[in-house]
């Protein structure tokens, strides 16, 4: 079963786009959804609330926020929670680099080698 992800809102746009351009050719699509698009995650939720609904529904968190997530999780930790994992984008990474990775991930990798880690997009 493949892997699935949860963007963060600030990726709502352009690979967002990316990602439904590539799951329109049916091969290997991904499961991802967004943040705004559930209930219960709406926009501007805080980076905690992202980090439990995440663990709850078994998705990795794609976010572009290197700075407060690290601090985030370690306190997700603290209060005794995991994750699913969290990919960090850089900015020099393209949009067919991206979609690349994401199906990479969901289709030739194990859940379990994520969890509870945070990586950066190569």
């Amino acid at each position: 079963m493949p892997l699935s992800f949860l963007l963060d809102e600030h990726l709502r746009g352009t690979l967002w786009r990316a990602i439904q351009h590539h799951n329109a050719r049916g091969v290997n699509p991904l499961d991802v959804v967004r943040v705004g698009d559930m209930d219960g995650l709406p926009l501007g939720s805080l980076d905690p609330a992202l980090l439990v609904w995440a663990e709850r529904e078994d998705r990795i968190l794609v976010s572009e926020d290197r700075k407060s997530l690290a601090r985030h999780l370690a306190n997700h930790f603290q209060a005794g929670h995991h994750s699913p994992g969290i990919f960090t984008i850089r900015p020099i990474n393209t949009l067919p680099r991206l979609i690349s990775f994401l199906e990479v991930v969901a289709y030739a990798s194990e859940a379990h080698e994520w969890r509870d880690r945070i990586e950066y997009i190569p």
